[in-house]
């Protein structure tokens, strides 16, 4: 169970970096980026932004300092979407709901990595003590 949590919180970060971000197949995220940022070089953050994503998911693949790894997701979550919530809710694919679905995501890191300890008993990714 462990490993399949962290996979899929991996994955997340995967997808969104090399996906969205890096090959543009969700052209979207550089339109926020671009909002968001007022740059010309929309186009070289929106692909940063998305290899720092898939540094994220090898981070958690790791399992290396797995409780300083949540906490940055978590401020990298919730950071990111109040800036598209205040800035550029028409681009976000479910508006202002999206705030739901990362708060779901931010509770779910929490949750795994500070609350789920006794129920899991391992060493692994966001268990670890």
């Amino acid at each position: 169970m462990k490993n399949i949590i962290n996979i899929i919180i991996a994955l997340i970060w995967f997808i969104n970096g090399l996906l969205c971000k890096v090959l543009n197949l969700v052209p979207r995220h550089q339109k926020i980026v671009s909002e968001i940022t007022n740059s010309k070089y929309s186009r070289e953050l929106t692909i940063a932004i998305g290899i720092l994503e898939i540094l994220m998911c090898f981070w958690i693949l790791s399992k290396n300092q797995p409780r300083l790894n949540a906490i940055i997701q978590i401020i990298i979550i919730a950071s990111m979407n109040i800036l598209e919530f205040i800035m550029t809710p028409h681009l976000l694919m479910w508006g202002r709901l999206n705030s739901v679905f990362a708060l779901l995501l931010i509770l779910f890191i929490y949750l795994t990595s500070f609350h789920f300890n006794n129920i899991f008993k391992t060493n692994d990714y966001a268990f670890k003590s």
